[in-house]
């Protein structure tokens, strides 16, 4: 008699169902169960923000799989309602509780973890008030929805500026609150680096809107968030997106090796230490493409394919799952922000020689109406250009910017190589040299030395010679860099004379064009310490970098 497989799945939503179903086209006579504690064994957790803000109007189409309709179409077994307490590894049983409360018994051949991940609950005076939200599951979602339309409430206050920060905040503004943004760092989206955020939060002032940035929230009252400088601000509705907690306690006391993430190690197989036990989604770990180290990055995206990876092997398969490169992007109101590989900050903690190029370009062609600008930056390796990472931020086209740049990060590729990569073109979709294209020109010209450049976001100015080569309309709308000296770019070569030789230049425009012309240009003519400063003037405003008023005589 051929042995049943019986594979066993604890957890639901996107690692659990997605590993269910593929077990299931793996191995059709494995008999396949699905242990789910919450209500809903696969909902749309990620859209969850979006039904609060009320651009998804019908909250059925939130839930993506009913445990009958499994049934129906996969022969799967799904279990709502259902807590799996323990795992009996000799044994190869789960003790689990139903609706009822009645425990049992399931024993299992293979059995794949998918838990996710919790909301961080600080442990603060006034957590458990009932105006404190977290949000993780539809039921969240759901006392979310049922105080913001049985309160009078105005004012909301978002604790943390990651992805569910953001996503919130707009949420609460499309409900026409006043929302405040808490967030501990120096600036929102802290895994970006600080010269693209800043951008962003540029696009981002609103009336209705305050950041509140280094801030340390002490304690909930009813009405009024407390900050450890003794301050507080109003609130009538606090939603806490201070970070995730792997939930591993299940996996950790029946003795799976726990890695230096937090979550569950996995080998390429999604293995754990047990190999009749794999571990997907939020609470597994794995390993980053770029650095090799060990990661464990909470994204649905990978969680999905993670779990279509355990699904298939515990059926039968042997399929290896590569790695992460944590690409997400993130939208609040009309501004995007993506980001894939590594940031600035993670390139070095990594020990990578590398260097960064900052490039403003228009989503598409720029006499096409509609064009927005769009903010690129390429972190490469010193030496052979290969692509580390890659930060995008603008109004429109972002989401393909990063798609592109993030395969092209799998693929190993160079800046060298993005040069010539042949992009889509017509002028309501982009350029004849896509903002990708131009941001490799950049990086590429850096990486063969062919120009020095600066970044705004590191460099303070001492005794460089600053040389403004914008034309003087630029200069009377928004004023200078202190200290600069403001020659037109069609002026320069005439002008030349003007210039030291001794001492090094850095020349910048609006946005880093003209001035990578002007340095071209002071090069060629003999010139032998010139830089440009990356993202001209507009960036180093955001960076802070001191600007003189408008000469009156311009």
């Amino acid at each position: 008699m051929i042995h049943q497989r019986r594979i066993l799945v604890v957890g639901g939503v996107a690692g659990g169902a997605s590993a269910a179903a593929k077990a299931r086209r793996v191995n059709e006579s494995a008999e396949i169960h699905v242990f789910e504690r919450g209500p809903y064994i696969s909902f749309a957790n990620c859209g969850l923000p979006y039904f609060i803000a009320g651009e998804i109007q019908d909250r059925n189409q939130l839930v993506v799989m009913t445990p009958e309709r499994f049934e129906r179409r996969s022969a799967i077994h799904a279990h709502v309602g259902h807590e799996v307490l323990a795992i009996d590894r000799g044994r190869k049983m789960l003790t689990v509780r139903g609706p009822d409360g009645v425990q049992r018994d399931e024993r299992y051949d293979k059995l794949i973890l998918s838990q996710g991940a919790r909301p961080f609950v600080p442990k603060l005076a006034g957590v458990e008030l009932p105006h404190v939200f977290t949000l993780r599951d539809i039921p969240d979602m759901d006392r979310i929805v049922k105080a913001l339309e049985s309160s009078n409430i105005q004012r909301a206050v978002v604790i943390g500026g990651g992805f569910i920060g953001l996503e919130m905040a707009e949420a609460f503004l499309h409900r026409g609150l006043h929302v405040t943004l808490v967030e501990k760092n120096p600036h929102i989206l802290p895994l970006m680096d600080s010269d693209m955020v800043r951008h962003l939060q540029e696009g981002l002032k609103n009336d209705q809107l305050t950041f509140l940035f280094n801030a340390s929230v002490t304690a909930f009252t009813q009405g009024a968030v407390h900050f450890a400088d003794g301050s507080s601000i109003p609130s009538d509705l606090v939603l806490l997106s201070a970070g995730v907690r792997a939930e591993v306690e299940l996996a950790r006391d029946a003795g799976l090796e726990i890695g230096p993430t937090g979550g569950v190690r996995t080998n390429g197989r999604m293995e754990t230490s047990d190999p009749d036990i794999y571990a997907v989604g939020d609470a597994a770990e794995t390993i980053h493409l770029i650095t090799g180290a060990r990661a464990r990055i909470a994204l649905a995206g990978p969680a999905n394919r993670q779990g279509r990876i355990a699904g298939a092997n515990a059926a039968g398969a042997r399929l290896t799952f590569p790695g992460v490169l944590g690409t997400s992007i993130v939208r609040m109101m009309d501004q995007t922000a993506a980001f894939t590989g590594l940031s600035s900050k993670q390139a070095a903690a990594a020990g990578f020689s590398f260097f960064s190029s900052l490039t403003r370009d228009h989503s598409h062609a720029h006499y096409y109406p509609g064009a927005k600008p769009v903010l690129i930056k390429l972190i490469a390796e010193e030496g052979t250009g290969r692509l580390l990472g890659a930060q995008v931020v603008g109004q429109q086209g972002v989401d393909k910017r990063i798609d592109v740049l993030a395969t092209a990060i799998t693929a190993r590729m160079s800046v060298f190589d993005l040069e010539s990569l042949d992009l889509a073109y017509a002028p309501p979709f982009g350029s004849a040299n896509d903002p990708v294209n131009t941001a490799a020109f950049v990086a590429s010209h850096i990486a063969r030395g062919d120009i020095s450049s600066v970044a705004p976001d590191s460099w303070k100015p001492s005794d460089e010679y600053l040389l403004d080569v914008r034309d003087d309309d630029e200069l009377a709308t928004w004023g200078m860099l202190a200290g600069a000296v403001h020659i037109p770019l069609e002026q320069l070569r005439a002008r030349i004379e003007e210039l030291p030789r001794e001492r090094k230049i850095v020349t910048y425009c609006q946005k880093g064009q003209r001035g990578y012309l002007a340095t071209c240009t002071l090069q060629g003519l003999g010139f032998k310490k010139v830089a440009n400063l990356q993202g001209g003037f507009l960036q180093a405003r955001l960076n802070g970098l001191a600007i003189s008023s408008p000469d009156p005589a311009l």
